[in-house]
């Protein structure tokens, strides 16, 4: 039987539900398609949003030869095969499903057909390319952001799966109630899909209601989307455990993702992000071990590498917490978006130049190390934004002696 996510695929754009940013009326990525221009690209965005299926559509618009390799279980072999077929043909589409588990060596084989235009390398991933992608690669490649559904893509999904079932089954299914399956689905398409088709198919009668999902599938939570569920809902617990200070939590989640095949290097490069968003300065040591956690990770490999994700997230865990200097970014730039380009004050300018010293670049600046304990206090920012602090120290032993030292330090200019 097919599954109701592929029965439901759409066959064109105008079919196609989400990413209205990019194939929406007079969008970026429709009209290069509309035009039959389109570069290599990269698709970046979650599970169920749509990549393989736009990647289908643009080659069946632009009349090219598709093909599709997944880089899980595919190789330069593969690779190689497929670039010797589209020499021979005046168009083709190369889709790579989760690019990123390519090597380096493996993605150095794409290089040379895409910069000839052999191939339209089209890949799909749902990690961050500028760590996953060779900059080579990604050099010759435009990235495409997509985005979860939206809560108007979900319900015209849903009332499509209700004409599917209206007219190939002759079922009447009547939905008193949306919430929980859009809660579930997560803005994925597909695990939609996979829950209205796990509900119909439990139904004793033909009415959805909140209660009747929430009971299916959590009876049924194995034959639904465990990858997605495994991928994304786990790694969101395995990272409030550690923020949330418990190390138990963090060892049971991190047990699940490993019992699961999870990327050891996705585990370890949010544990890196946590260790400065949510610990920072209360305890500089934890990026430092993140890190370290990450490239041995890197060398070592399951199943040993468990041990150095274990000892890691303990570690982080256990630690103190701080989000103070995440803040402090996010406030320095919502300040930026809010005020644009304001100046740099002239004391602040570097002065190459005898015209630039003439105009006052550098003067009255004060150099640090001439001064007691090598610090003078001077402003360091526009005008403009004069006393503007950004960076609130934390509430934890280390930040607490930090702020007390600013409190001294800066009691003219801010108050601490």
């Amino acid at each position: 039987m097919i599954p109701l996510a592929q029965s439901l695929r759409p066959n064109n754009l105008d079919e196609y539900v989400g990413q209205r940013h990019l194939v929406g009326e007079n969008a970026i990525l429709r009209n290069a398609i509309e035009k039959g221009n389109i570069p290599s690209m990269i698709l970046y965005g979650p599970p169920g949003v749509g990549k393989t299926t736009l990647a289908s559509i643009i080659a069946e618009k632009m009349f090219y030869s598709f093909y599709s390799l997944s880089a899980i279980n595919s190789g330069v072999k593969e690779v190689r095969e497929v670039i010797d077929r589209a020499k021979k043909e005046s168009g083709a589409i190369l889709f790579i499903d989760e690019i990123h588990r390519f090597s380096k060596n493996q993605q150095d084989s794409l290089l040379s057909a895409v910069e000839k235009g052999i191939i339209t390398l089209i890949g799909a991933t749902t990690e961050n390319p500028s760590f996953e992608i060779i900059t080579p690669l990604l050099s010759r490649m435009q990235v495409f952001i997509l985005k979860p559904l939206d809560k108007d893509d979900l319900e015209i999904l849903i009332q499509r799966a209700k004409t599917f079932y209206k007219e190939k089954y002759n079922r009447d299914i009547i939905i008193e109630e949306k919430e929980a399956l859009m809660r579930i689905s997560g803005g994925d398409a597909r695990k939609l899909f996979n829950a209205i088709e796990v509900v119909v198919s439990s139904l004793e009668d033909n009415i959805i209601t909140n209660d009747k999902v929430n009971k299916i599938i959590q009876n049924n939570l194995s034959a639904y989307d465990k990858n997605g569920e495994m991928h994304y809902d786990i790694i969101s617990a395995f990272i409030k455990s550690m923020r949330g200070s418990d190390p138990n939590g963090a060892v049971y989640w991190l047990a699940r993702m490993i019992e699961g095949g999870e990327d050891p290097l996705f585990i370890a490069r949010r544990m890196l992000i946590l260790a400065s968003e949510d610990i920072g300065i209360a305890n500089p040591n934890a990026l430092i071990l993140a890190n370290a956690c990450f490239d041995a990770v890197s060398k070592v490999g399951y199943p040993e590498c468990r041990i150095i994700l274990s000892q890691t997230a303990i570690y982080l865990a256990t630690s103190p917490k701080s989000n103070s200097t995440y803040m402090a970014i996010e406030n320095a730039l919502e300040k930026v978006r809010l005020t644009g380009n304001l100046s740099v004050p002239l004391h602040l300018r570097n002065a190459p130049t005898k015209l630039m010293k003439e105009l006052g670049y550098g003067e009255n600046y004060l150099y640090a190390h001439n001064y007691k304990d090598n610090f003078v206090p001077q402003n360091f920012l526009p005008d403009e934004i004069l006393g503007e602090k950004f960076y609130q120290a934390g509430n934890n032993p280390k930040e607490n002696e930090i702020r007390k030292h600013l409190s001294l330090m800066w009691k003219d200019f801010y108050s601490y």
